[in-house]
C-alpha cells in the first residue's frame, strides 16, 4: 500500500509562509529553520500515522497537531492523502 501524499491547501501554504516570515522578523533564521524542521518531521510522521493527532470536537473530520507552544497544524485525512488545512497561532482566539 502506498503512503498517502500531502496536499497543501492555499490557506495552509499562506499561513505557513506567514508563520515563517513572523519567526524571521521576531527571532532568527535559525529559529525559522527549527520550525521548518519540526513541520517536516511532523509531516513524515503523518504519512505513516495519519490519525496521529486528536480529532477536533468542534469540526468533524479535522485534526489538530501542536507543533510548538505558538503554532498548530489543522489537517484532514482522506483515503489516499492528507490535506493540510491551516497553520494557526495558538495564542489567538482561533478555535478548532
Amino acid at each position: 500500500m502506498r503512503p498517502p501524499h500531502i496536499i497543501w491547501s492555499p490557506v495552509a501554504e499562506d499561513s505557513y509562509l506567514k508563520t515563517i516570515e513572523y519567526i524571521l522578523a521576531k527571532w532568527s533564521l535559525r529559529e525559522a529553520e527549527k520550525f521548518e524542521s519540526k513541520v517536516n518531521h511532523l509531516l513524515n510522521k503523518l504519512m505513516v500515522h495519519q490519525k496521529l493527532c486528536p480529532e477536533s470536537i468542534s469540526f468533524n473530520g479535522l485534526r489538530k497537531c501542536v507543533i510548538s507552544s505558538q503554532t498548530s497544524l489543522i489537517y484532514r485525512v482522506h483515503k489516499n492523502s492528507i490535506e493540510l488545512i491551516a497553520f494557526i497561532d495558538n495564542r489567538s482566539n482561533q478555535t478548532i
